[in-house]
């Protein structure tokens, strides 16, 4: 019977005259699990990188366009006509597409958290008038200086300022947190891989009678590692489906508890479809990396056995 299904490229698995080489239960040993943890703390890893991508490129293409006009003016009066005549002025540009002035009452609720309301009453600090200008075609140093040229010739308090500028440490700080999320994929990818190394390799050296007497009957090293490959593919599938659905779970979670906070900002962080789909081929991925680790793990071990 074994020497029927040497020739026929298989060995079975389980019989009374065949002994297996991999215990059949597909979930005893403990490599499904690894990897299962793997997988989901790489789908986390993963989810939080392309929802810090998307934040950051949500805000840029809000922001590209946006620029501020302070009037820094300690005189209420002053202060107050800087501001109808810096009005005035970028009502006439035609890069303007659109402005607002931010009310008092709107600044002194920003401030008070950290004022303990200073900003208000008869003993105000007195708060820079401010007013949101929106460009077309981006806010570029080019308009930016046109624009600071036509403001401070009638407003000479007035300071002009892109507000993406005002985010460039957050946009590094994503950044450096992109660059983080993709490091901890791959060392999650490496520890995996050598995991499926070590269990490879125990699972060789617990079954090396059997694959002796197989190299007696003209068993092919190729045809052992594919026993081996196909039996860690398994155990890789369902560690990644488990895996796949414990970092989903914790993604939305997550999403849930980052959509409480209602921040326009954090909302533009939300995964998209293409995000999703993604995240669901990490399994595969990680079915890939272990049955190509089992493969040459097993090959470069059996070749050392001759």
């Amino acid at each position: 019977m074994l020497e029927r299904a040497v020739v026929r490229g298989f060995v079975p698995f389980g019989g009374g005259r065949a002994a297996a080489l991999i215990p059949h239960a597909r979930l005893a040993g403990p490599m499904p699990w690894v990897i299962a943890i793997m997988v989901a703390l790489t789908v986390i890893a993963g989810a939080g990188g392309l929802a810090l991508r998307n934040l950051a490129d949500s805000a840029r293409s809000e922001l590209s366009g946006a620029a501020t006009v302070q009037i820094v003016e300690p005189l209420a009066a002053e202060r107050d006509r800087q501001v109808r005549a810096a009005e005035r002025v970028l009502a006439r540009l035609p890069q303007v597409t659109g402005m607002r002035v931010v009310p008092q009452a709107e600044l002194n609720a920003l401030i008070d958290p950290w004022l303990g309301g200073a900003g208000s009453g008869d003993l105000a600090v007195p708060v820079p008038a401010l007013i949101d200008v929106e460009l077309a075609g981006g806010a570029t140093p080019p308009r930016l200086t046109q624009l600071r040229k036509a403001v401070t010739a009638v407003a000479p308090a007035a300071r002009v300022d892109a507000q993406s500028s005002w985010l460039g440490p957050v946009f590094s700080a994503i950044a450096s947190l992109q660059w983080l999320a993709l490091v901890l994929v791959l060392l999650l990818a490496l520890t995996s891989a050598a995991a499926v190394w070590l269990a490879a390799r125990s699972a060789l050296g617990g079954n090396r009678g059997t694959i002796e007497v197989v190299h007696l009957l003209g068993g092919t090293d190729a045809q052992i590692a594919r026993i081996f490959q196909r039996s860690v593919g398994f155990d890789a599938a369902a560690g990644g489906i488990a895996g796949l659905a414990l970092g989903v779970a914790a993604v939305l979670v997550l999403g849930d508890r980052f959509a409480a906070l209602d921040s326009g900002m954090v909302s533009g962080g939300g995964l998209r479809p293409l995000d999703w789909a993604w995240i669901a081929a990490i399994p595969l991925a990680g079915v890939i990396i272990a049955m190509g680790t089992a493969r040459l793990t097993i090959l470069a071990a059996l070749r050392k056995m001759l």
